[in-house]
């Protein structure tokens, strides 16, 4: 059965059934958590519970640590940008790690930001050190992702994609929402990842919904690829990808070609046009929740909950 461990900003606690129960830890971050499970165990057998909702949680997932995100990796996804699932490469980007914040922090648009969007993403959390040039085999998974969580990798597609590169327009302020639970994984618990239901809504609208079984490149693909020139640590946070259903969709493929014969500003300037025009993009006061587990709720990541703040 999952341990899934809350954080306040004092203290990390057990969610039970009836309630939160305090771990007794000297941990500070997910590294150290993540060594002391004796002390999560205990927490299941002593205690006095509180209200979850009394709890101001912050990220289960502590900074600094480094956050690496598969790009394109779900089938949907790749069909609703115009690539072929059994074409697309096993890529990565990093994002700052700056960028996370609790699972019911403000998500905060930049001023100079126009297209903000919205990606449900479960984020594997590292157990053991993956140093560079280490041999990963599938008997190693258990031991390399410790937890899973909810993420959501909320970009600034306007500046995104004329750059042609992921970093910035992925890693403002707010852009990583992690939690509310860091679910630590039972011995055969991960065989169910594919099980996992991704959902997010956007002020009460189901945008996305897709279980993982659409993953193109699964947890043990992405580690044996990064382990060839990536160093990972553990309480590092791997984001696996997001299906269909975010603001931005690619136009159909005829348009794409015709677009490819302008100059780059003409391009942008015609595609961010229409862009703007498209409501599925969040804006002031929307609130957004995202939620992942499997049908039978053997495996819960629990939901968050953010609202959508503008800076002027």
């Amino acid at each position: 059965m999952t341990l899934s461990v809350l954080r306040t900003d004092d203290a990390w606690w057990l969610q039970q059934a009836d309630g939160a129960v305090r771990i007794h830890t000297a941990a500070t971050t997910t590294r150290e958590l993540l060594a002391d499970r004796a002390a999560v165990e205990a927490a299941r057998d002593g205690g006095d519970p509180v209200p979850v909702d009394d709890l101001a949680l912050v990220s289960p997932v502590t900074t600094p640590c480094r956050v690496v995100a598969q790009m394109t990796n779900f089938a949907s996804h790749a069909k609703d940008a115009n690539m072929d699932p059994e074409a697309v490469p096993l890529t990565f980007f990093r994002k700052a790690s700056g960028s996370v914040v609790g699972p019911h922090d403000d998500i905060v648009r930049p001023a100079h930001v126009t297209l903000l969007d919205y990606e449900v993403e479960i984020g594997v959390v590292l157990g053991r050190e993956l140093p560079v040039g280490t041999s990963v085999a599938a008997a190693d998974l258990p031991e390399l992702v410790a937890a899973l969580v909810v993420t959501n990798d909320v970009s600034a597609r306007d500046v995104q994609l004329p750059k042609t590169q992921f970093y910035e327009g992925k890693s403002y302020p707010t852009f990583t929402p992690v939690g509310p639970a860091l679910v630590i994984l039972e011995p055969g618990e991960l065989d169910r990842f594919a099980d996992l239901r991704l959902q997010l809504w956007v002020n009460g609208e189901l945008r996305q919904d897709q279980t993982a079984d659409d993953i193109i490149y699964g947890p043990l693909e992405a580690l044996q690829a990064l382990s060839r020139f990536q160093r990972l640590e553990v309480g590092d946070l791997l984001l696996t990808g997001t299906p269909i259903g975010t603001a931005l969709s690619a136009p159909p493929k005829a348009i794409e070609i015709i677009g490819s014969l302008l100059p780059a500003a003409t391009k942008w300037r015609i595609f961010f046009g229409k862009q703007a025009k498209n409501p599925k993009y969040l804006q002031d006061g929307d609130l957004v929740e995202a939620r992942i587990a499997t049908a039978d709720g053997a495996i819960d990541l629990g939901q968050q909950r953010a609202s959508v703040r503008w800076t002027r």
